[in-house]
């Protein structure tokens, strides 16, 4: 006797079985495409930094304090008001204890804003504070 198919004709037998490898070529893609995009995503508040012939800071982990064009004040992408800023920022750096404090000022920015903002982090306590810039071209 000959062992047919399930389906008496010389067919070879279903496979119940899950096909996985187009399931593993969509998640390959977009892992390449996150890995692509992660690095373009960095900060949420659009200034435009000073340029600087020094090595420029890039922020890592830790709490990001930015002042927009406005003097909108924003820590990581929460904006206060400076009143808001001061009352509040040694409270968050007390809370969330950050590896560094990394300030972000748009190039356009008052430099009144930017030193009341600065002075209010020293009297926070927080001593150690980078400052973000973007590095200068050469011929400029």
């Amino acid at each position: 006797m000959t062992r047919e198919g399930l389906h008496g004709r010389g067919e070879l037998p279903l496979e119940a079985g899950i096909n996985v490898t187009s399931m593993v070529d969509v998640a390959f893609v977009l892992l390449i495409i996150f890995m692509i995009t992660a690095p373009i995503m960095q900060g949420g508040v659009d200034v435009q930094l000073p340029r600087t012939e020094s090595q420029p800071i890039q922020p890592r982990q830790g709490l990001t304090v930015t002042v927009d064009k406005d003097g909108v004040i924003f820590i990581d992408e929460d904006p206060l008001t400076y009143d808001e800023f001061r009352g509040s920022f040694k409270a968050i750096v007390d809370a969330r204890q950050p590896d560094g404090v990394y300030f972000r000022g748009d190039a356009r920015a008052s430099w009144g804003v930017v030193a009341r903002v600065l002075a209010a982090m020293r009297a926070a306590g927080v001593e150690d504070v980078g400052i973000v810039t973007e590095a200068e071209e050469l011929g400029r």
